[in-house]
């Protein structure tokens, strides 16, 4: 039986070929591509790259085509890395042509997308910080089919994860980065608490002022109720989740009250209020977190609960009396922040693999080190929650309970009562559990009995404050544990730190100065990969937005084991995991650097006093 290739065959049959009659029998063939050879410039039917796009679509012409392919024949090295970057330097595309290329490449319909658009049902699908850190939005809902925008189509790990999480079949447009910020400003603004700040500011300073006398609380509780007072509060907290804050710092000054939110990690000053309002704030945040507000001598904390935006939010109350009055610093604890799926927490694929099977592990001790704000926590439940919680009894340990957490069973300490992380411990190795998670380790007794539940057939995660990951064994010795008990029950050690990604909306490559050309290079970064921010309104003139983890991973073998036994010193330690080419926090930072997530200065900023790298190479010289 004789196939008809229909066009494309006859244009091979058009040339001298003898061979074309002889693949015109052949079943199978009839899709391949065949070059016109016509002399006539028309569109190619098969797309091989981004460039072929942009052609196929009408963007560039086809003199255009030719000289981008060779400017990138010229830059291979460049376009290998970004080929984008290449196109949007040369000016002759837009970031919106590449993105329609895109769309055409994958067999998507592009679209601009108006917050109007967008059916809320949809959006609430999915959280808000998912939709901001992987560029996908919901937008609609059609017949069970969730329709989905995003602006990186080649990101299908993404658009499984959305099916997972919606547990919906999806349909995917193609929009750009703006359309889903604004999508995502548009419904956050939607919960915001509306006030003037100028208007609540200049009505406080109309309140009866209250002297510092011991006796006047009665007056500070009253004042503490006045309409003013309470919105300003109001505001100060729920402009602070909007925000994405994790704390608020309240500080007296000399001559004003300072506000600051910390953001992605750093702090910034969003305002000052009037000096002679400091008390009432301080009393208003006091009765909403039930302290007292007579005491203004001693550290109090405390606990709020809040609803903005229909969600639940708890705040961490902490009171300190300082000279120049109580300064208050509010943690924020909202669940989504910290309940992520372990693809959102930044590892390499490596290092993923080596997690996931840690976590799996029958027996032994796993722990996940950093110091205060580093994301250990956030680790330890994105590991839970990949678990079966109901055909595993998975306990934690915790000082305090930030987060409820329903797939397992948890425990608050308390220690003036008796409850320590020690006691809680014992008990819970009566309760027949599979995972035990500790919130830290601290001293010997905890460490012992952590070690003996690993050695009796448990799984148990912890934390623990080191520098590095190799560091943490000589921290479990000078807790007091003997070497070759850490050798039997320790299967591995996570070291991690956070730096805060580059902002998308303002990001550009960045040009290296010639004194930083040699260093960098050392650190096997070329300059034309370096990304910066320049700063704009959506990061607050910052450059960056939003924070991913860099990781340092250690995996206890028969190799390890030994060294463990033999010389359990940092610098033994430190050099067989080097030797044993062993990626440090740094080697990770920089691997980010080189795809355009973050800078060398933010890893810099949070490597710099650990172990940097195996070479050690040129940190000290970077000004």
């Amino acid at each position: 039986m004789k196939l008809s290739f229909g066009k494309k065959i006859q244009r091979q049959k058009s040339t001298e070929s003898p061979a074309v009659d002889e693949y015109d029998s052949i079943p199978g063939l009839s899709e391949l591509y065949f070059p016109d050879d016509s002399g006539e410039q028309s569109t190619p039917s098969v797309v091989n790259d981004i460039i072929d796009a942009l052609l196929n679509i009408g963007a560039i012409t086809a003199q255009q085509h030719k000289d981008i392919r060779q400017t990138v024949s010229r830059d291979a090295s460049a376009a290998a890395q970004n080929p984008e970057n290449v196109l949007l330097k040369m000016g002759l595309v837009t970031a919106e042509d590449i993105l329609k290329a895109k769309a055409s490449m994958y067999g998507m319909e592009f679209q601009r997308i108006n917050p109007e658009k967008v059916n809320k049902l949809a959006f609430e699908k999915l959280d808000p910080d998912f939709i901001r850190n992987n560029n996908v939005v919901p937008v609609d809902i059609e017949q069970d089919c969730l329709l989905i925008a995003t602006s990186e189509p080649a990101n299908v790990f993404v658009l499984e994860d959305v099916k997972r999480q919606t547990k919906m079949d999806i349909k995917t447009i193609v929009c750009t980065p703006e359309d889903i910020e604004n999508i995502c400003s548009s419904f956050s603004e939607a919960g915001r608490v509306d006030y003037n700040v100028d208007e609540l500011i200049s009505d406080m300073g109309e309140v009866e002022l209250v002297r510092e006398e011991e006796d006047q609380f009665e007056d500070l509780e009253r004042m503490a109720g006045q309409s003013p007072v309470i919105k300003f509060v109001n505001y100060l907290i729920s402009n602070a989740i909007h925000d994405g804050a994790s704390d608020i710092h309240i500080e007296p000054k000399p001559k004003f009250t300072k506000i600051r939110y910390r953001i992605d990690g750093v702090l910034f000053e969003t305002m000052q209020s009037p000096l002679q309002m400091h008390p009432a704030i301080v009393s208003r945040i006091k009765i909403m977190s039930n302290l007292d507000i007579s005491e203004r001598r001693l550290p109090q904390d405390g606990k709020i609960s809040v609803i903005i935006g229909g969600a639940n939010v708890d705040l961490r109350v902490s009171v300190l009396p300082t000279s120049m009055g109580e300064k208050v610093v509010i943690r924020i604890l909202e669940s989504k922040s910290i309940m992520r799926g372990l693809e959102q927490l930044g590892m390499e694929p490596d290092a993923m693999e080596t997690f996931k099977k840690q976590i799996t592990m029958p027996h032994g001790i796993f722990l996940v080190t950093g110091p205060t704000g580093s994301g250990k926590s956030t680790t330890l439940y994105s590991a839970m929650s990949q678990m079966d919680g109901n055909s595993l009894n998975i306990s934690t340990v915790e000082d305090p309970v930030e987060y409820k957490l329903d797939f397992c069973n948890q425990v608050q300490t308390r220690e003036k009562i008796g409850l320590t992380f020690a006691s809680a411990l014992r008990s819970l190795l009566r309760q027949d559990p599979d995972i035990i998670m500790v919130g830290e380790i601290r001293d010997n007794e905890t460490a012992r009995i952590a070690v003996q539940a690993a050695l009796t057939g448990h799984l148990v995660l912890s934390t623990l404050h080191t520098n590095d990951a190799p560091s943490s064994i000589t921290r479990l010795v000078d807790i007091g544990i003997e070497p070759y008990l850490i050798s039997a029950s320790l299967n591995g050690v996570l070291a991690q730190r956070l730096v805060r990604k580059i902002c998308p909306h303002c990001k550009q490559p960045f040009e290296v100065p010639e004194k930083m050309k040699s260093y960098i290079q050392q650190a096997g970064i070329e300059p034309q990969q370096l990304m910066h921010g320049v700063g704009c309104d959506k990061c607050r003139g910052s450059g960056y937005i939003g924070r991913i983890g860099i990781y340092e991973m250690l995996v206890i073998d028969e190799n390890y084991r030994s060294i463990i036994n033999e010389d359990h010193s940092v610098n033994g330690m430190r050099r067989a995991f080097c030797k044993n080419n062993g990626v440090t926090l740094f080697d990770d930072g920089i691997n980010k650097v080189k795809k355009g997530i973050t800078t060398m200065e933010e890893v810099l900023r949070v490597t710099e006093m650990y172990g940097k790298s195996k070479d050690e190479v040129f940190v000290e010289n970077i000004s």
